[in-house]
């Protein structure tokens, strides 16, 4: 693949589902139509991963996740999901099963909103079981 084409193709993703601008040569309303539908696809990948959240939401899951992930480089469901969750934690919508769903994740897995979640150790295990006698 020639280094043009690639650059062309890079530009082309960027627009889509990192925020960037549109790439000459391409119907701004298929690029729209597009960018919904890349959206819409990471909504549903996101509400698999986190379906108390999603059911929380209801019919607004889908509009509050493309608003808050538009022009975002796309992560992968769990960590979007997660990003979400943590955002939504004060929203009256934010139900007792969302809270419960968030706090096993947190409590089995290391996130830090950057990098990919990790597993708890069994030290991190203890350490919280610990403070929480306390």
């Amino acid at each position: 693949m020639s280094g043009d084409l690639a650059a062309r193709q890079a530009a082309l993703v960027e627009a889509l589902v990192a925020g960037g601008p549109d790439p000459i040569g391409f119907d701004p309303e298929r690029l729209a139509a597009t960018r919904r539908a890349l959206l819409r696809k990471r909504a549903g990948q996101a509400a698999a991963a986190w379906p108390l959240l999603a059911a929380a939401l209801g019919p607004d899951w889908t509009p509050t996740f493309a608003a808050r992930f538009d022009a975002v480089a796309p992560t992968d469901a769990l960590r979007e999901g997660w990003d979400l969750a943590r955002e939504l934690r004060s929203d009256a919508r934010f139900t007792p099963g969302a809270a419960r769903e968030l706090a096993a994740r947190e409590a089995a897995l290391r996130y830090d909103g950057v990098s990919a979640p990790r597993r708890r150790s069994r030290a991190d295990a203890a350490l919280r079981h610990l403070l929480k006698r306390s």
